[in-house]
């Protein structure tokens, strides 16, 4: 509206300047009314509608995105227009994250239709929460299955940072929940969390009839393929090297060299374990203890790589993946040949 404003003002000056000076130097006297009450009906109708666009701008904006973003998002779009957001297709670096919960066709069969409705929704509500919370965008909500990502529509260069935060936001939201969804009769929870950073294809696709702001590409299937990997190696959140490498304030346990079905390229996957602020001696030993043991496997010394994997399966026998790599040592040692490379090919998705 402001730059119609500006030209009806200069109109207006203009237009009652030639009226004083025909009046004073011409000796002619003309309508001066007529004239201005024209350029004050144009103006208002010019501001008026400039003003309703803006409003529905602003509708359609909220409606395309609200669903998607936080609503704070939303607002910084619509009042920062030259920021770097649209519907539009194109390539970015972007953060991925996949997460479903446990078992959960076994724990669907002891609910009845509405209880697992009533059940999905208190589940999926405090975790978009927590995903707006740290300036995620969510993707899709498929079964049990959340995928959100962070990069769009506004870029974020902090993204792996945030969706790694949001993951261990979601671990420590889940004593809560199951507290909650005890006292109201449901079964307990566990989730898998999956997060990979790369190049992504980001924008509104589908069809004519359905259409949906997605990520798609190979670094998405490669976040995917992460979360059901935390079902093989009995972890609760695992990201790619790419992701850890962007990742600062976090403790990591790099868990394995692998390379997953449909790819090539061997990838090294981590553990997020906790924050660095919370990190415990204890804690701290262990995972120095399984970095020692893991260098022995990637190296092929099986006798000392047997050994420390034992050593912690005995000491944490809560956790499953070292009782893995023991039982790995011991069917490598005896049919790998020479040329081993540290990468274990995994044969499913």
């Amino acid at each position: 509206p402001l730059p119609g404003i500006l030209a009806a003002s200069v109109l207006l000056g203009a237009v009652v300047g030639l009226n004083v000076w025909l009046w004073t130097a011409k000796q002619l006297v003309l309508s001066l009314a007529a004239p201005v009450l024209c350029l004050l009906a144009i103006t208002f109708v010019q501001v008026s509608f400039r003003l309703l666009a803006e409003a529905r701008s602003r509708r359609g904006l909220k409606e395309a995105f609200g669903q998607y973003v936080p609503a704070t998002l939303v607002e910084e779009m619509y009042h920062d227009p030259e920021k770097d957001f649209g519907f539009e297709g194109e390539s970015r670096e972007m953060s991925v994250l996949f997460s479903d919960i446990r078992g959960f066709t076994t724990l669907s069969e002891q609910l009845d239709p509405q209880g697992l409705k009533q059940f999905l929704n208190a589940y999926f509500t405090p975790i978009t929460e927590i995903i707006f919370r740290n300036h995620g965008t969510i993707d899709k909500y498929v079964g049990d299955m959340v995928m959100a990502f962070w990069g769009a529509p506004l870029r974020d260069t902090a993204h792996a940072q945030h969706a790694v935060e949001t993951a261990l936001g979601m671990l420590a939201a889940l004593p809560a929940m199951r507290g909650d969804f005890r006292a109201r009769g449901w079964p307990d929870i566990d989730v898998g969390i999956g997060i990979n950073t790369g190049p992504m294809n980001v924008g509104d696709m589908g069809s004519s009839f359905r259409r949906a702001y997605t990520v798609i590409g190979d670094s998405v299937n490669l976040g995917s393929r992460l979360e059901s990997l935390t079902k093989f190696y009995g972890v609760k959140l695992l990201v790619s090297d790419t992701t850890r490498a962007a990742v600062r304030g976090v403790v990591f346990r790099r868990l394995d060299r692998v390379r997953v079905k449909g790819k090539t390229e061997p990838i090294e996957i981590h553990e997020a374990v906790c924050l660095e602020t919370e990190l415990s001696p204890a804690l701290g030993a262990e995972l120095r203890s399984h970095e020692a043991a893991l260098e022995a496997y990637f190296s092929g010394d099986w006798d000392t790589a047997a050994e420390r994997f034992g050593e912690l399966a005995s000491a944490h026998p809560e956790r499953s993946v070292y009782a893995l790599f023991v039982s790995r040592v011991e069917e490598l040692r005896q049919h790998q040949g020479p040329g081993w490379d540290g990468v274990y090919a995994h044969a499913s998705k």
